[in-house]
């Protein structure tokens, strides 16, 4: 019996033996700025999940110290650079709830629209595999939000001329995507959604050029449920505005265009 219980203590001493490499911890005993340093040598690497681990080392050990700030603002950003944008988005928000008043926060603010329209951009390949009618352009209202607010809270930052501009590409994102919707939802014979819809466009985005569309498509729907008036009405408004539309000819919306500025749709005939 000694000799068994000898040998599976062995046994077990050798396995933990085993398992001490994955349990050694090279950084034990680092000081902040070492643990900042090399963080910041492999995000020049490129090594982003290696210098997120060890940011976030850096303040799990040293929670109130400035680099446990910088750390923050460091593993944002590389999660971005990774590709992580949800992840980046939650390191953002995170960040602002902590250091609402931080000098950097206006670059946070941005990183947050940033990681957002990235995820827009996801959402816009994904166009023509999902049923148009489930489709959520919630991160383009993210990032949109997010680019208003540092534009009005820090009109002075070297982020906001930026920001300002992705804000216009944004309504047109998500001008076209109301448009798309009202279309889909005309094609399929629901007029008054299809209305609904296009009033969303002409009441929300003044701006955007899919103001036409959204028009055309009022045109036709209130002319297939028989409201004459209504449809007479929207007519005089996109004869006003857009004379010679093309919308209502069969030829469809011009294709000169820049694809933001006016995605073609199918024809309203």
């Amino acid at each position: 019996m000694r000799r068994i219980l000898a040998l599976l203590s062995l046994l077990g001493l050798l396995a933990g033996c085993g398992l001490l490499p994955d349990q050694i911890d090279e950084t034990k005993g680092w000081s902040a700025s070492k643990l900042f340093t090399e963080a910041k040598e492999k995000m020049a690497d490129a090594d982003y999940a290696r210098a997120i681990e060890l940011f976030e080392k850096l303040e799990a050990r040293y929670p109130y110290g400035a680099y446990a700030q910088q750390a923050q603002l460091e593993v944002a950003y590389a999660y971005y650079l990774d590709n992580e944008p949800a992840s980046a988005i939650a390191a953002c928000d995170r960040f602002i709830k902590l250091h609402p008043n931080h000098p950097h926060v206006d670059y946070v603010y941005y990183l947050k629209g940033l990681a957002n329209f990235v995820e827009n951009q996801d959402f816009l390949s994904q166009l023509s595999e999902q049923d148009m009618s489930e489709r959520d352009p919630k991160a383009a209202k993210d990032a949109f939000a997010a680019f208003k607010e540092l534009s009005t809270r820090f009109p002075e930052s070297k982020y906001t001329p930026d920001a300002v501009a992705r804000m216009a590409y944004l309504v047109n994102s998500l001008a076209s995507h109301e448009v798309k919707v009202a279309n889909y939802y005309f094609k399929r014979g629901a007029y008054v959604a299809a209305v609904n819809r296009s009033k969303h466009v002409l009441e929300n985005y003044k701006t955007s050029p899919f103001q036409e569309g959204a028009l055309a498509i009022m045109v036709k729907s209130y002319e297939r449920m028989g409201m004459n008036d209504l449809r007479d009405d929207a007519r005089r408004v996109l004869d006003k505005n857009f004379p010679n539309s093309p919308w209502l000819t069969g030829d469809g919306p011009k294709k000169n265009k820049s694809w933001w500025q006016f995605w073609s749709i199918d024809s309203l005939n």
